[in-house]
């Protein structure tokens, strides 16, 4: 591959190596890709289709110095096209370009691809104007994703104590020496200690997960877009154009907002929902000035609430029959007539019932729909509290639903497709759900929105 100024992407000008070239088409407006030893493939991106461009760097590539640029336009549930080894200067070069397909009208191939500026300055010269702190991180890895962090606990204590077990079942006498550690009187003690270490780890898993996954996380503005970049071994570099934006989502629990920080996640368009999972990019250990910062260059402003729509109380009745109400009975069928011993844990029951019913509560308060003229604003979630912001322009399709029963209460649900996912809403107010989607058809028609 060439060096130096040579490096420069240029039309029509092949990078070669060994078999695998890769140039830009301007007269049809493609990224050609071409590889293969006996069987050739060649692969046309049309420009205009493309939602996202990341550069990657593994720990072996930081070691080499060189990097991975991957294409993606969200027509499978693969990149479309990857490159595996390129400078970072030409990544972040190629990567302009994939992007840079606003202007409409034709010019000259030499007009096109001038980089007098380029050479002078590089494109990664722009000073970022968002850097999370290693501070914030931490307080993000002790804050949140419990969840996750205590699922692989779990799995990896479980795993351990089945094979001391088998271990002790094989070889008594090392069972007899080690239950001899623990004294009967000290068994409460012994379980709060226990908790205490295992909720110790999780939060140390949870610091180290985030440090290294968010660490050094930069955002800087880029001809009107984000260009984000992060990672401590493997280092991570994407550009989020507010166009392609389809699901903006603001996270916040209790401890959150008494630190005063708060995560953000942003979903372009996908092909499928695991592929809507992967390609969510999130934005931790976000203030509040960052996250209207963030909110200004997506949407130009700031997405206000509007109009509220909640659920009808039939919702949370239905979600605790479903949690609590369904569970118990299946413990009182097991217990009668399969398995009595689970009644010796019936102490449990209450706890359960407390736990869970509490959980559906704050779910059903916080479960809540707003509307105005340009944003939309799903708020969700019992201890994590979400706020999911899309633009009526992004909607592609609006599914509404009400069952026979619920006409004379006029309560209904509906649930809006997006590129980027769905957002759906159970039983609100019928009559106002029709109308609002009887408006944002009619600007889903009249939209010039340029999403895809």
């Amino acid at each position: 591959m060439p060096s130096g100024k040579n490096n420069k992407l240029r039309p029509k000008r092949l990078y070669l190596y060994l078999n695998f070239t890769f140039f830009l088409d301007i007269e049809n407006e493609e990224f050609i890709i071409t590889e293969g030893v006996f069987n050739k493939t060649k692969t046309a991106i049309q420009l205009r289709k493309i939602q996202q461009v990341n550069i990657n760097q593994s720990f072996i590539q930081k070691i080499i110095g060189v990097y991975e640029l991957d294409v993606d336009t969200a027509g499978s549930n693969k990149k479309e096209g990857a490159i595996k080894a390129i400078s970072h200067e030409l990544a972040l070069e190629l990567k302009s370009r994939l992007l840079d397909n606003e202007e409409k009208k034709s010019v000259s191939e030499s007009e096109a691809f001038q980089f007098k500026e380029t050479e002078d300055k590089p494109l990664e010269a722009e000073h970022p104007f968002i850097k999370i702190s290693f501070l914030s991180l931490l307080k993000v890895g002790i804050t949140s994703n419990y969840e996750r962090s205590i699922a692989l606990l779990l799995i990896f204590f479980t795993t351990l104590y089945e094979n001391f077990q088998n271990f002790g079942d094989e070889n008594g006498i090392y069972k007899e020496r080690v239950g001899s550690y623990i004294d009967e009187n000290l068994v409460l003690q012994t379980i709060l200690l226990s908790i205490v270490f295992f909720f110790g780890v999780v939060l140390v898993v949870n610091v180290i997960r985030v440090v290294f996954k968010y660490f050094d996380y930069k955002i800087t503005r880029q001809k009107g877009s984000l260009l984000l970049s992060f990672g401590l071994l493997n280092t991570k570099s994407t550009i989020i154009k507010p166009e392609k934006v389809q699901i903006t989502t603001i996270t916040r629990n209790y401890f959150q907002n008494k630190m005063g920080i708060l995560e953000m996640k942003i979903k372009q368009a996908t092909s499928g929902e695991k592929e809507e999972r992967k390609s969510a990019i999130e934005i931790p250990g976000c203030s509040e000035p960052e996250r209207d910062a963030i909110l200004k260059l997506l949407f130009h402003k700031i997405p206000e609430k509007g109009l509220m729509l909640q659920p009808n109380f039939r919702k949370l009745v239905f979600s605790i029959f479903l949690t609590i109400g369904l569970p118990l009975f299946g413990f009182i069928v097991v217990g009668y007539w399969i398995e009595p011993v689970f009644f010796e844990y019936g102490y449990l029951v209450p706890v359960y019932v407390i736990f869970i019913g509490l959980i559906q509560y704050f779910k059903f308060i916080n479960n809540r729909l707003f509307i105005n003229d340009n944003f939309i604003i799903k708020q969700s979630g019992a201890w994590d509290v979400s706020n999911e912001i899309i633009e009526p322009s992004k909607i592609q399709a609006i599914s509404t639903s009400q069952l026979f029963w619920h006409k004379k209460l006029n309560i209904g649900s509906i649930t809006l497709h997006t590129a980027g996912g769905n957002i759906a809403f159970q039983l609100g107010n019928y009559i106002i759900i029709k109308q609002q989607v009887n408006l944002w058809l009619y600007e889903i028609e009249t939209s010039d929105s340029n999403w895809m």
